[in-house]
């Protein structure tokens, strides 16, 4: 589920479990948009971390720290300044919006009371961490917004605090059983829309889940519903609101058939029944646990984005190249007729002069055939001057074809590379990508800047439950080790049909495996692959003593002639992983 506000109310009375009454130790700001409040109470300290960043906005309860930098941000120094060893007096969240204030006690500098509040919106690319006074003045935010950047609202020290106001949209709190049947569910969209566009903090998951719940189609039009449809969707949605009053929560991560977090929620999902589910402790433990997967990946993403970016470039700039050497290739098509009128020419072109063309029968077919000419030359003169113009034609064909194919094969290849980008997983993995384009000369070898030493990245590894050891290359560099040096003869060898993909070999010591071993690689094989997020993938095994490698070709670039191959749904599923 989106961190919506059924999540955020979830989290609200975690927190107030966690720290109302306690008080403020230490407060960091690792990153630019990031704060990590350390809050002492009789139970020990625990850590409150809070994120706005636009792509990635969090909050929750961790035991995990960050190094803050040496010298601390202004907006750091500001909260250190008022609010260090103040008392979080109350946390509340205004009515269902993805908005959590803290309220906090402390001694101002003459030692009097005095109470600020720090305001945490999450709210996508709009999330910030506000700090007010007691009249909700801004006294500064984690991120400045101005007019020039928002014409609803401006969030600079001076201007007085207000939350977003949601047109349209009512405190699901507020609503009655005639507003949802009467007002919502008869508005001219679909049911999921209208739950959407009618409720403040509901989320698309949230709204499909009600619908599913009651056996409704989502996408249906409101229209379509019937009183007892009307009736059921009510209670649903009652049945959650009951859940909040009552604190009733169980937390849940659900995993897609690759083992990833694809999903989250303060309590059990109708829709997602079909997923393993796996129930977490606390709302913080779930929201950690989910994202911090998710953070990996976008980190990963980011440190790959240069990478990505000059390969995009690459493929581009040789799909332009290649389009032009197959127009002028298509410039050679006349070639035959070259030919064709050199060889008439010589058969009828004596005592020919000052002629723009002939007309002459074809010996071929019997057909007439025109022929221009060169006025100023003789018809011998006309015949060498066409043959010429085909062996001219037919050098630049033979060099055009070998060089589209040349091309062809670096398209492939690079279109390889990028997709062993999007499923880099480690720094290494990176390093090892950008050190075969230098290799390769797609980047130009800088001069190296130290003695460090890299280190190489590992085959993924993988067991089947028949005891079967499987690798799984991470890059060309690595499946060409796989493929032609450390599998033998009889291991099998699994790829994606003519997609760039991983290389996966399972090695069998000499024995039989079974049909299931054969699916579990194949799955792999798509999984690893350029398409994973295809429903069916058609995937080539061989043996590895049928593979060859053509001399001079890329890494990890091999052939074969004799191969199996079988439609799969690419997963990982059913292997362990070593």
């Amino acid at each position: 589920m989106a961190f919506d506000g059924i999540t955020i109310c979830a989290l609200k009375d975690e927190l107030k479990d966690k720290l109302e009454g306690r008080r403020i130790s230490k407060i960091s700001q690792p990153e630019e948009l990031e704060l990590i409040f350390t809050v002492k109470g009789d139970g020990g300290n625990s850590r409150l971390f809070i994120s706005a960043s636009p792509s990635l906005p969090l909050m929750y309860l961790t035991k995990t720290n960050k190094t803050a930098p040496l010298s601390a941000p202004n907006f750091c120094m500001l909260l250190r300044k008022h609010i260090s060893n103040g008392r979080i007096a109350e946390i509340k969240q205004m009515g269902l919006e993805r908005v959590i204030s803290f309220k906090i006690e402390h001694l101002d500098e003459l030692g009097d009371f005095a109470v600020k509040y720090l305001i945490v919106e999450l709210m996508g690319k709009h999330s910030n961490v506000i700090f007010c006074d007691e009249d909700l003045t801004i006294l500064d935010s984690i991120k400045h917004v101005n007019a020039f950047m928002s014409s609803v609202r401006e969030v600079l020290p001076g201007r007085k605090y207000f939350t977003p106001s949601q047109e349209h949209k009512f405190d699901p709190y507020e609503v009655t059983e005639t507003m949802m049947k009467e007002d919502f569910l008869r508005r001219p969209v679909s049911v999921k829309k209208a739950l959407i566009s009618s409720l403040t903090g509901f989320s698309t998951t949230a709204a499909v889940d009600i619908c599913v719940k009651c056996d409704v189609d989502a996408d249906a039009p409101c229209a379509s519903l019937s009183f007892e449809d009307k009736d059921n969707i009510y209670k649903s949605f009652n049945n959650i609101i009951n859940t909040l009053d009552t604190k009733d929560y169980s937390p849940v991560i659900y995993m897609d058939e690759g083992g990833k977090p694809c999903e989250f929620s303060a309590y059990p999902l109708t829709s997602q029944k079909d997923r393993l589910e796996v129930k977490k402790d606390s709302i913080s433990s779930m929201l950690e646990d989910f994202y911090k997967e998710k953070n990996t990946f976008n980190n990963m993403q980011q440190k790959s984005l240069d990478l990505r970016k000059h390969v995009k470039n690459l493929i581009e700039r040789e799909d332009k190249k290649l389009m032009l050497q197959k127009k002028q290739l298509s410039d050679t098509d006349k070639m035959e007729n070259y030919r064709l009128y050199g060889e008439m020419l010589q058969t009828y072109g004596h005592g020919i002069s000052g002629e723009k063309s002939i007309t002459v029968d074809n010996y071929y077919d019997g057909s007439k055939l025109t022929i221009p000419l060169d006025p100023e030359l003789g018809g011998i003169e006309n015949s060498k001057k066409y043959f010429d113009k085909y062996a001219k034609a037919k050098r630049t064909k033979e060099a055009l074809s070998t060089q589209i194919e040349t091309t062809e094969n670096t398209i492939e290849y690079l279109a390889g590379v990028l997709s062993f980008l999007n499923l880099a997983e480690t720094v290494e993995d990176l390093d090892e990508i950008r050190s075969e384009l230098k290799a390769g000369g797609y980047i130009k070898k800088g001069s190296s800047t130290g003695k460090k030493k890299q280190v190489k990245s590992k085959p993924l590894h993988f067991v089947t439950p028949s005891g079967f050891h499987v690798y799984v290359g991470k890059n060309n560099y690595q499946n060409e080790e796989l493929s032609l040096k450390f599998a033998t003869g009889n291991d099998w060898w699994f790829h994606a049909k003519q997609m760039p993909g991983s290389h996966v070999i399972i090695k069998t010591e000499g024995k039989e495996i079974t049909d299931d071993d054969y699916l579990l690689c194949a799955q792999l094989a798509g999984y690893y692959s350029s398409g994973r997020d295809s429903d069916k993938l058609e995937i080539d095994y061989v043996q590895k003593k049928h593979l060859k490698k053509p001399a001079g070709s890329a890494p990890g670039y091999v052939i074969y002639h004799t191969n199996y191959s079988m439609v799969i749904h690419p997963s990982k599923d059913g292997l362990l992983t070593e």
